[in-house]
């Protein structure tokens, strides 16, 4: 275990997230955590792949953490997939069978089920990508500056 007093052990949801993330750079798409589509949504993993498209992924490491979840319809206007990361453990039948789902752990994952597409129009796409850019390089810059407090 590292004594360095910023290194934190992840959740189960954040390991759940790296899993999706590994597995979904296999398939040449690249994604940021905890982005913010619009005001009051915080999605856990958001994905873009080569042509562009625009998937979300929602992380559950628990039924009472699916539960607690009362925004998650919000997210399907913002991405072209919607997908639910979950356990081996974890009881699969509670998910909305029109969403995708992936099972994962803290090193991989696997799609199970391909989430229905729902096209975004271009303009919505287009404010999507450069809100996943900034965060990108927000988190990037942050990476190698940890001191740095933005003004913003």
């Amino acid at each position: 275990m590292s004594h360095d007093p910023v290194f934190q052990p992840l959740m189960p949801g954040q390991l759940l997230a790296r899993g999706v993330s590994r597995h979904l750079r296999g398939h040449d798409f690249v994604s940021v955590e905890e982005l913010v589509p619009a005001s009051g949504l915080r999605v856990d993993v958001m994905a873009l792949g080569p042509k562009g498209e625009i998937w979300i992924v929602e992380c559950k490491s628990s039924r009472a953490d699916f539960q607690a979840d009362q925004k998650w319809q919000g997210y399907l206007e913002w991405c072209d997939r919607f997908f639910w990361a979950v356990g081996n453990d974890f009881p699969s039948e509670l998910l909305p069978a029109e969403t995708g789902l992936m099972l994962a752990d803290g090193y991989d994952a696997e799609i199970i089920r391909m989430g229905r597409e729902m096209r975004l129009s271009p303009a919505r796409r287009k404010v999507m990508v450069q809100k996943f850019a900034r965060h990108a390089a927000i988190r990037a810059q942050a990476a190698r500056d940890p001191g740095f407090v933005s003004a913003f």
